[in-house]
Order: structure tokens, then C-alpha cells, then sequence
């Protein structure tokens, strides 16, 4: 099984993490290759080093996201937690069901911080 987290805003995907009002938290069966649960969490207020910490305590092991700084990349990596920038798509369950299959478009990493 792995745990997904998605940043979001009005149900699509913030091109920014630090910027979504929900999380998507999907978790993806690897042996029946599909999603199994789905759930939308409120994040705790933007700090350095909070969202990190929230999904790790989640059981997040990979942050799917359209641009994250690199401090941000490096404090999700000391929480054992797989980011994956520069992603392009609309919902949660499509983006994660690329991803897992190999087929999610990725673009540039937006953010420059």
C-alpha cells in the first residue's frame, strides 16, 4: 500500500502546496492497482516544517505536487517522504493512478524558493 498526499484547491490540484486548502490523501493499492481510499484532510496552518511533519504522522510516503521549494523538498525528505514536482493534472485520484502507473505528465518545478 502506498499513501499519497496531494495538495488542493476548489478540488484541483494547487500548483503551489503551501497554498492548498485540503489535502488529498489517497491510498494505492499496488497488487489490485487501484485506489482503495480517499480522504480530504484541512492542513494545519503554513509554517516551515509543519505540512511535513502532518502528513508524515499521516503515514504519507509520497507528496505529489505542481511546485515546492527546495527547503520544502529537503524537510518532506527528512520525513521520509517522496516528493514528486512539477506535476500536471486535475484530480487527485487521476494524477495518483499516473503516478503509480508511470504515465503522470510532469512539467517544470513552479516554485523558485
Amino acid at each position: 500500500m502506498i499513501r499519497y498526499a496531494v495538495p488542493m484547491i476548489n478540488d484541483q490540484l494547487s500548483l503551489h502546496f503551501g497554498h492548498a486548502d485540503q489535502f488529498a490523501i489517497l491510498d494505492y493499492d499496488d497488487e489490485s492497482r487501484s485506489i482503495v481510499k480517499h480522504d480530504t484532510r484541512t492542513p494545519p496552518p503554513h509554517e516551515p516544517g509543519v505540512l511535513p511533519a502532518w502528513l508524515h504522522e499521516l503515514g504519507v510516503n509520497i507528496i505529489i505536487a505542481g511546485g515546492m521549494g527546495r527547503r520544502a523538498v529537503s524537510l518532506f525528505s527528512q520525513n521520509d517522504i517522496t516528493v514528486v514536482t512539477g506535476a500536471q493534472g486535475v484530480t487527485a485520484e487521476e494524477i495518483v493512478l499516473a503516478h503509480a502507473t508511470g504515465e503522470l505528465n510532469i512539467g517544470d518545478n513552479i516554485c523558485d524558493h
